[in-house]
């Protein structure tokens, strides 16, 4: 069956963790060393794209559009012509005593060229626009094909790498890089082509009609013009830059703040928030009015160049006028020339600036491009081989920085079939074992495996669609309860995921909703609360049916009430399938095969419920000061309403029940409310 609209499409095992293959770096793409790059760097990376050896539709093109460059540059070139020709025509009756038939002549003539120069600048027109919309498809296939190569390698990036970044940042990037990979294929396409043959044109045309002098007036000023105008340009780059990083930072504010939009009304902070934003927004103002009078500049060098090559061109031809060597219908054509050739040269101008802008714009996407995937499949992994789904840790060693280990030789299996739970101090390592098992990172020691197999020598795709999670903070896309649900298998039926949420317990809450499976669950999922978003998590994870399941902290963050009813739905999930639970409240893990207690990178304790409160260890003192907690939020849930919310002497707060709960403080005895009993 096909994949919904908009769903993740399915993959074959030889792809890439991005459910797609991982994107190779076009040759002479910049290192994110040199992110900066050169135009000849970017022309060279632009090529594939512009001339797709796939595509021989788009190649046709390509060769058409040329063709269509070639006439429209003929047509332009022949305007000033025919206005030369029908000037001598008019002139050549002025003064004269002529018969009726040559005075009809001397009338249709100029009446003629004149037409034909009209009509040598509609086929200019015509010839121009119809090479601009054959090529229009050439060049948005780039776009799209370049955009796309940039998502998906900011897919195949790790995890570090996302951690490291913002997020309103980050699309900004995606969003200008596709904007000024457009504007460099437009540029060099559609502008710098024509301009530079409409150049070799007018100076072919200025020899043969005119004589050098012209020829050698047209080069001073054209070369005159580039460099003033490369110059500036060059300038104005560093004020570009400027202006670009303070509109990320703005937009990246600006993300940050509304993706906490609760927080932010908790805490009163929105004049906080619009403060921070509004010093984003000065640096951009300072920076967009300094670019605009760089401009201003920019635009008067220029025209102050072109007027004086202008007027020495016509300057020589009034002398060859007085001389006998031009006629008057010269002095028309050459002005029409350097007049059309300002518009070329206006283009030089501007295709500097918009290709070194564009630049600017995509450097951090070359930065990207060039920056490799952490984490890669070795060439020709094989995919996962299931057989069970037995998990083994041997010895394994890691450290986000390598002044800090986080596990410290740490050794378990988790049998095919069995429940082992992993608890802990908060701090001690128990979300990185997760992470390390999906293989967001790669093991700095020891090794893991699935079956006996180094996840790290079987293909990533492969390996993560063998695992199942339901993570403490479940972030949903801001479209339906139904793409959401559906996002664990691509492709499954309404049934399937009717019967997907039933098994989760949503589907009451479904069918209570006015538009059903077609709700919009918001951004990152705001519009419902923790449980349903917990329950939605369970049914996408029941869709993919993993043979592995992973459950980190997946109630940590709910109400007692909640919680049971999660519990209940999870235990139901697990059953029969290999799984870890990481769990901070261990009333949720009696019922496991093995607990393993981490405490500073290490196993401390293993064994059942049971064995380890014989011990009297660290899972004892544990589970009697979450005992405590619970007992003392109880008794302040009983006496809060008497106090209306003073603390008295000896009394417990809420705060110190939070604190408490935190395994990681040393076993001590709760302070019970004066009077009451502990």
């Amino acid at each position: 069956m096909s994949a919904p609209s908009g769903a993740p499409a399915q993959a074959t095992p030889n792809q890439g963790p991005n459910q797609g293959p991982v994107p190779k770096v076009p040759a002479g793409t910049p290192s994110e060393t040199h992110p900066r790059g050169s135009l000849l760097v970017a022309l060279k990376g632009l090529g594939p794209y512009l001339w797709p050896a796939d595509r021989a539709d788009l190649r046709t093109r390509v060769i058409w559009g040329l063709l269509l460059l070639v006439l429209a540059k003929i047509a332009t070139l022949s305007t000033p012509f025919f206005f030369k020709w029908a000037t001598d025509a008019v002139a050549e009756g002025e003064g004269a005593t002529i018969s009726s038939d040559a005075m009809s002549y001397l009338i249709a003539a100029p009446v003629m060229l004149t037409v034909a120069y009209g009509f040598s600048r509609v086929v200019m027109a015509g010839l121009t626009q119809w090479r601009d919309g054959l090529f229009a498809k050439v060049a948005i296939h780039a776009v799209r094909r370049l955009a796309l190569q940039t998502f998906e390698h900011m897919h195949a990036l790790s995890l570090r790498f996302h951690l490291e970044r913002k997020t309103g940042g980050l699309t900004r990037v995606l969003e200008r890089s596709r904007e000024g990979i457009e504007t460099i294929v437009r540029m060099l396409v559609l502008h710098l082509a024509p301009t530079i043959l409409e150049f070799a044109m007018v100076i072919g045309v200025l020899l043969w009609q005119f004589d050098w002098r012209y020829a050698l007036a047209a080069v001073a000023m054209i070369l005159a013009y580039t460099v003033f105008t490369f110059v500036m340009t060059e300038y104005r780059m560093g004020i570009r830059r400027a202006m670009n990083e303070s509109d990320t930072d703005a937009n990246a504010k600006a993300v940050d703040s509304l993706l906490n939009y609760e927080t932010v009304k908790y805490f009163g902070a929105e004049k906080w928030e619009a403060d921070r934003y509004d010093r984003s927004m000065a640096r951009y103002e300072r920076a967009t009015v300094h670019t605009h009078t760089s401009l201003a500049w920019l635009n008067a060098g220029q025209a102050t160049i072109f007027t004086i090559g202008l007027t020495a061109v016509m300057a020589l031809c009034v002398l060859d006028i007085r001389a006998g060597r031009q006629s008057v219908g010269s002095f028309v054509m050459v002005n029409a020339m350097m007049i059309q050739l300002y518009q070329p040269l206006n283009f030089l101008g501007m295709i500097y600036r918009e290709i070194k802008q564009s630049l600017i714009d995509i450097e951090a996407m070359f930065a990207i491009l060039g920056r490799a995937p952490e984490i890669t499949d070795t060439p020709g992994a094989p995919p996962l081989a299931l057989n069970g789904g037995t998990v083994r840790f041997e010895d394994v060693r890691f450290s986000y920085d390598p002044d800090r280990e986080i596990l410290k030789g740490v050794s378990f299996e988790v049998p095919a079939g069995r429940t082992v739970a992993i608890v802990g101090p908060s701090g001690a390592g128990k979300s990185t074992i997760s992470r390390l098992l999906y293989r967001f990172y790669d093991i700095n020691g020891g090794r893991i495996t699935i079956d006996g197999q180094d996840i790290r020598q079987v293909n990533q795709q492969s390996l993560r669609a063998a695992i199942g999670m339901v993570p403490q903070d479940t972030v949903l896309f801001n479209d339906t309860l139904a793409y959401n649900i559906r996002y664990g298998r691509a492709g499954a039926s309404e049934e399937e995921v009717a019967r997907a949420a039933e098994l989760a317990q949503i589907d009451g809450f479904v069918r209570r909703t006015p538009k059903g499976y077609a709700t919009e669950v918001g951004e990152r999922g705001l519009k419902l609360s923790g449980g349903e978003k917990q329950r939605v998590a369970i049914a996408r994870t029941i869709l993919k049916n993993p043979a592995i399941l992973i459950l980190d902290e997946a109630t940590s963050a709910l109400d007692s009430h909640t919680e049971r009813e999660i519990q209940d739905a999870l235990e139901g999930v697990s059953r029969g399938r290999t799984t870890l639970v990481i769990a901070h409240r261990l009333s949720t893990v009696v019922g496991a095969d093995e607990i393993i207690v981490l405490e500073h990178g290490r196993i401390a304790e293993r064994g059942t419920h049971g064995e380890l409160m014989d011990k009297g260890g660290l899972y004892h003192s544990m589970w009697e000061r979450q005992r405590e907690a619970e007992r003392a939020r109880e008794t302040l849930k009983a006496v809060g309403e008497g106090t209306d919310g003073e603390v008295i002497e000896g009394q417990v707060t809420e705060g110190d029940v939070a604190a408490d709960e935190d395994a990681g403080v040393p076993a001590t005895a709760v302070a019970a409310p004066s009077g009451a009993a502990a």
